[in-house]
């Protein structure tokens, strides 16, 4: 609630395919395009993003370029080129600017504001949505989609339901019902490992989950249960925080089936660290420490580390690294169900680092 105990007013704004349709209105010839932006599929390489004419085949972003080749051969790669994207982004922000001080990035395209408020545009969030999807497109030639609702989470699924240039409201008595009918798997946040874990508690939907008591919630679930039980009941606190220093940038996956195979380990870790280098050129910083999480078949959990004496800025090298990390480790006698990358000792880049930074090498 605000000040004057009236729902708060938050936009989600999510470019649209972003990577990829900054790369169409550069490049004439790549419009109306089956366009992926990232590896080769001759390489290591993964999909950063890719057009919708490429969604069309099943291709999304982590995805192996390989794979997308295999689904679409007939696909354009394109090796990224960030300081277009950083360009662009910086126009967008520029743009939140006008309205709000309060908005958060979460990457080079996407942030929540809070225009509770603000009053332009009649103090409409939703007329200020549009108003800022309106000067997007005049300023940057790109769409963005909105989602508008009274808190973040439910922003957030909003601006995913009308996809591309979609602007789509969630209003304070639509909240509830909403979330009730809304599919587990739909939920921002719950991921595969936890949608199939909810699924063999029986819960399919919404409604599924707000019969749990809180007290089953965090026992089968941890402290994230109070938030799964917050926003089975369209309820999400979170500020829009523009204030947010970032002390790591990680990112994991459960496996479906426990890996033992040593070069497939190797690919997952490659992977995971392009993603999750993605999100630091996102937040336009670099780090020196790489760490790599495993946890093993039986849930024993362990981490390494390496700290390097310059800034890591793409994934040339760190396959020896992740090697060297790994010896130490019982990978090879017993089997992984989980792995993780994190990096952290954080720091503004320098301009010979943002010139270095490329995820696919």
């Amino acid at each position: 609630m605000t000040a004057s105990n009236s729902p708060r007013k938050i936009v989600h704004i999510d470019m649209d395919a972003f990577f990829a349709a900054v790369e169409q209105r550069d490049n004439p010839q790549y419009r109306n395009k089956p366009i992926i932006v990232g590896g080769k599929p001759d390489a290591r390489g993964v999909v950063a993003t890719c057009s919708y004419e490429a969604r069309k085949y099943g291709i999304h972003s982590a995805m192996p370029s390989s794979q997308a080749y295999r689904l679409c051969p007939q696909a354009i790669f394109i090796k990224p080129r960030f300081e277009a994207y950083k360009e662009a982004s910086s126009i967008i922000r520029s743009i939140f600017a006008d309205y709000t001080e309060l908005f958060e990035p979460l990457s080079l395209d996407e942030a929540y504001l809070d225009v509770s408020d603000v009053s332009r545009c009649q103090g409409s969030a939703t007329l200020i949505a549009m108003d800022i999807k309106q000067r997007i497109q005049q300023q940057t030639g790109l769409t963005a989609s909105a989602g508008v609702s009274y808190n973040k989470f439910l922003a957030k699924i909003a601006s995913d339901i009308d996809k591309p240039n979609g602007l789509y409201l969630i209003s304070p008595d639509q909240g509830p019902s909403f979330v009730e009918q809304l599919p587990i798997g739909k939920f921002h946040g719950i991921g595969k490992a936890t949608e199939k874990k909810m699924h063999a508690l029986g819960i399919q939907t919404g409604h599924d989950l707000k019969k749990l008591p809180l007290a089953l919630l965090l026992q089968y679930f941890g402290k994230s249960g109070q938030h799964y039980y917050n926003i089975a009941r369209g309820i999400d606190p979170r500020p829009v925080n523009n204030h947010r220093p970032s002390k790591s940038v990680g990112v994991e996956t459960t496996f479906q089936h426990d890996l033992a195979d040593r070069d497939i380990i190797m690919r997952q870790l490659l992977m995971l660290f392009n993603k999750a280098l993605k999100k630091l050129v996102g937040k336009q910083l670099t780090a020196h420490t790489v760490t790599i999480k495993i946890k093993y078949q039986n849930f024993v959990q362990i981490t390494r580390s390496r700290t390097l004496p310059t800034a890591i800025t793409d994934a040339s090298g760190l396959e020896p690294i992740f090697a060297e990390l790994l010896k130490d480790t019982d990978i090879g006698v017993k089997k992984v169900r989980l792995l993780g990358v994190t990096l952290s000792s954080l720091q503004k880049p320098t301009l010979q680092a943002y010139r270095q930074l490329d995820l696919f090498n």
